[in-house]
Parts: C-alpha cells; sequence; structure tokens
C-alpha cells in the first residue's frame, strides 16, 4: 500500500511542489535545490516534464534580467571591456582544441561542434543554438546536453569549494565561474555561494559571453552550409543591461530593486531544482564514454587555463 502510494501521480506532484516552493526560503541554496531536484528526478521523476522544460528557460531568463537592477551598468561595463580579449581567446581556441580532440577521438562531427560550442559558451543555451544551424538530431543533442548538465552539476559543488581552498578573491572567482562553468544558470549559482561581488562579475561576463552565440553560429552555418538556418539571439540579455540602465540613473527605483533582486535570486535556485529534475537515468546512459572523455578535457582545459591566467591578471 505503501509502495503504491509512493508512485502515485498525486503524491509525485505534492512532493515537486513543496520541494519547489522551499526554494524560496533560506534553508535551500543553489546546491542544494539542484541536488534535491536530482533526488526527486531519480525516486519519483518529474510529474509535470511537459511544462518545466520551457518554465525553466523563463525563468532563468526573467532571474538573470532581476539581477540587473542590483548593478552599476559602468562598472558591468568595465568588467566586460576588461573580459572581451578573454572571452575572444578562451571560445576560439576551446571550439578549436575540441574538433582537433573529436578527430582523434573519432566522435560524430555534429556530436564533437555541440560539445565544444557548448563548453566554450553558455552550455545548454549554446547547444540549444547552434543544433538547427547543424542540423543536429534528437540524439546528439542528448548526448551533448547530457554531460553539460553532469559537468554543471559537478561544478556548482566543486567550483565554490576550490575558490576557498586556494583564496580566490571575489573578482577572481566571478571571472573563473564565468569562463568554465558552462550553463549561465550554474555560473550565477556557483558565484551566489561564493559572494556578492562575485555574482555581479560572473553574471556580466557571463552574458557577455553568451552573445558570442550569434557570430559562432553564423561561422557555424558557413562551414555546414545551412546559411538559410534559422539563429536563435539570446534578447534578454539586452533586458539585463536595460535593468542595469534604470539601476544606475534612476536611484528612486534602490528600494524596489533590492526586493527584484532578492525574488531573482530565489528564481535562480527554483531553476537550478528544475534543471535538476531534468537530469534523468536516460539521459546519463545516453552519454557515450568518448564524448563523455571530450567534454571532461576541454572543461579541465578551459579552467586549468583560464586559472592561472586570471591569478596572474585579476586581484
Amino acid at each position: 500500500m505503501k509502495t503504491q502510494l509512493f508512485q502515485t501521480e498525486l503524491f509525485r506532484k505534492i512532493i515537486f511542489i513543496t520541494v519547489a516552493a522551499s526554494c524560496f526560503t533560506p534553508l535551500i541554496s543553489p546546491p542544494i535545490a539542484l541536488l534535491l531536484g536530482i533526488v526527486i528526478s531519480q525516486l519519483f521523476a518529474n510529474p509535470f516534464k511537459k511544462h518545466t522544460s520551457k518554465a525553466t528557460k523563463i525563468l532563468l531568463q526573467c532571474s538573470v534580467v532581476g539581477l540587473g537592477f542590483g548593478m552599476n551598468i559602468f562598472e558591468a561595463a568595465k568588467a566586460g571591456q576588461d573580459a572581451i580579449i578573454f572571452t575572444i581567446a578562451t571560445i576560439g581556441l576551446t571550439i578549436l582544441l575540441g574538433i582537433l580532440v573529436g578527430k582523434l577521438l573519432a566522435i560524430n562531427r555534429k556530436s564533437t561542434i555541440l560539445i565544444s560550442v557548448g563548453t566554450a559558451i553558455c552550455g545548454g543555451s549554446a547547444i540549444a543554438a547552434v543544433s538547427p544551424v547543424i542540423e543536429a538530431n534528437e540524439n546528439e543533442m542528448s548526448v551533448s546536453l547530457g554531460i553539460v548538465f553532469m559537468l554543471n552539476t559537478l561544478a556548482l559543488f566543486v567550483f565554490p569549494v576550490i575558490g576557498h581552498f586556494i583564496n580566490l578573491s571575489q573578482a577572481q572567482f566571478g571571472w573563473l565561474s564565468a569562463i568554465a562553468i558552462h550553463d549561465t544558470s550554474s555560473v550565477v549559482g556557483a558565484a551566489h555561494a561564493f559572494g556578492e561581488e562575485a555574482l555581479r562579475i560572473a553574471t556580466t561576463i557571463k552574458l557577455e559571453r553568451a552573445l558570442w552565440i550569434i557570430p559562432v553560429s553564423l561561422v557555424t552555418a558557413f562551414f555546414f552550409k545551412t546559411s538559410g538556418r534559422k539563429i536563435t539571439i539570446p534578447y534578454f540579455i539586452f533586458l539585463f543591461i536595460a535593468a542595469m540602465a534604470v539601476n544606475t540613473f534612476i536611484p528612486q527605483i534602490h528600494s524596489i530593486g533590492e526586493f527584484i533582486v532578492l525574488l531573482s535570486k530565489k528564481g535562480l535556485t527554483l531553476t537550478l531544482f528544475l534543471i535538476g529534475t531534468g537530469i534523468t537515468r536516460s539521459a546519463i546512459k545516453a552519454v557515450g564514454l568518448r564524448p563523455f572523455l571530450l567534454g571532461i578535457f576541454l572543461w579541465i582545459v578551459i579552467s586549468i587555463s583560464s586559472l592561472l591566467v586570471i591569478l596572474k591578471t585579476v586581484s
């Protein structure tokens, strides 16, 4: 009887909603939210699977825009300007290295491109943008997304620990997380766990990197001869910039802005919970050994190389 109750749709929905609601309390941090999502996915399966995929994307974008109400546009512009050369170098080298190693490992060309772009730019968002451009099939997308999701999960727990262990400053950790962690959600989650300054820097640099989806998609379309394919543009980034401008030039909204920022941080915690519920056993099993090795190799290379440069250039 207990087993039947445990598996009923109503029971699963109650558990899901209860845990989701707890993400808005001080008890649940971003890493814990992600872990709870994974646990629920393994024990019950997501009872709202048809709706959470789209909701996750919208919630993430709204939460990131909301963070803009706590940032100064001039400070953000300075961080973005300082990072632009680093951004171009790391994106270009990661993609080229990924293509080379992918050939050596005899990995499907399209899977190699998706894993490389996802590692270089912004994880799942980059994969979703480039997939239609290269006409990737469902299996190629699933493998690439599965690798990104697993490494994102690991990064959210490991990066703050490493940052404290080697005594990174807030600025250094903000740079490192923005460059070396794949998805925006995990970047913000890890930086939020490290500190407020790290969160501001990481969010700004990561969204600047996300804009490189556009030129990378155009170049990819040229090489794959698919110029007629639609390219996804992350328009929400411009709303993030607008929010920073409002916060900078209209001081009267600061009290409201503080509430929006607080709500946005809780929204990001809920986003990570929803992402966790999407990491299913089937998604993990779909990831082959060689593509996974490619993803790990690129992640380690970009993490270590970025850290060495950051330690020398960022105080």
